[in-house]
């Protein structure tokens, strides 16, 4: 009888164990259902980060006032500044970036081309009047038979800068070359002009050294130059070089590119650029 209660007792026990091994079982099943939930509501909640190359005048500045905005929309904007035109482009197609902003549409296509890219614009923001600057004379009359000028080296904004020679009367372009006009299509000089070819970033650092100077017009504001005060002659406000928001095809449609591309083109950076820039920038869109 004695061992008939042992063995009952031990049988007992083992129940008890067993239920309690269950009941355990069950709240780690329940907790790990909890950790997975809460995992996906972090994942949820989680911002998006948008890393956008930029030169810093001003295109970084731009990009630099949305940010507070689109933190609201759980976007952080991590913007890379460059001092050149090669290397957003670059590192854009390598996709260590996520967008750029500081090309125009011309600069872009020559670029694709000559690379083999296929970056795409994504939404036009601004034109950048391009200016002839000079800190020798006061107009283009002054200008002396022999003068040094410098224009940029890149295809696309060297031709722009000769079409802007020619349009002040400065020399005369082969019939028909237009914007891809390059220093070989000049056909009538009458002051031989000495027309130099430098990169982009260097025309204001080499302005003292000549008598006049092509310069793109974020590189001219980050000098100190005022476009409208200080170039002898600007482009008008009609310029088809509107400057773009460009990312590659496979996260053009995305929902950060998106947000990014409404937030440069609210009303308030309108207002943005029209207050700060004084007519320097002039918004490409309504």
């Amino acid at each position: 009888m004695r061992k008939v209660n042992v063995t009952i007792l031990a049988l007992v026990m083992v129940a008890v164990l067993a239920a309690c091994g269950a009941k355990t079982g069950n709240n780690a099943g329940s907790n790990a259902g909890n950790a997975s939930t809460g995992a996906g509501s972090d994942a949820g909640t989680q911002e998006i980060t948008l890393k956008v190359g930029a030169t810093p005048v001003p295109h970084a500045e731009i990009l630099n006032y949305i940010k507070p905005a689109l933190k609201k929309q759980g976007i952080n904007l991590e913007v890379v500044e460059f001092n050149d035109y090669v290397q957003p482009n670059t590192q854009l197609h390598e996709k260590r970036l996520d967008a750029n902003f500081f090309q125009h549409a011309p600069y872009l296509d020559q670029f694709n081309k000559d690379k083999g890219y296929d970056l795409v614009s994504v939404a036009g923001i601004h034109i950048e009047p391009f200016g002839g600057y000079s800190k020798k004379v006061k107009s283009v009359d002054e200008l002396k038979d022999g003068a040094k000028v410098v224009i940029p080296n890149d295809p696309s904004n060297g031709g722009r800068a000769l079409s802007l020679m020619e349009k002040n009367g400065l020399i005369k372009l082969k019939e028909g070359v237009g914007i891809a006009g390059t220093v070989h299509d000049i056909v009538e000089n009458p002051k031989k002009l000495k027309i130099t070819e430098v990169e982009a970033a260097t025309l204001p650092r080499v302005l003292d050294e000549v008598d006049l100077a092509l310069i793109n017009t974020n590189y001219a504001l980050e000098a100190g130059l005022v476009p409208t005060k200080d170039a002898l002659f600007i482009e008008g406000s009609d310029s088809p070089y509107v400057n773009i928001l460009v990312a590659r095809p496979d996260n053009k449609d995305s929902e950060g590119i998106k947000a990014l591309a409404a937030a440069l083109q609210s009303p308030d950076v309108k207002k943005f650029i029209e207050d700060k820039y004084k007519g320097a920038i002039v918004p490409a869109f309504q």
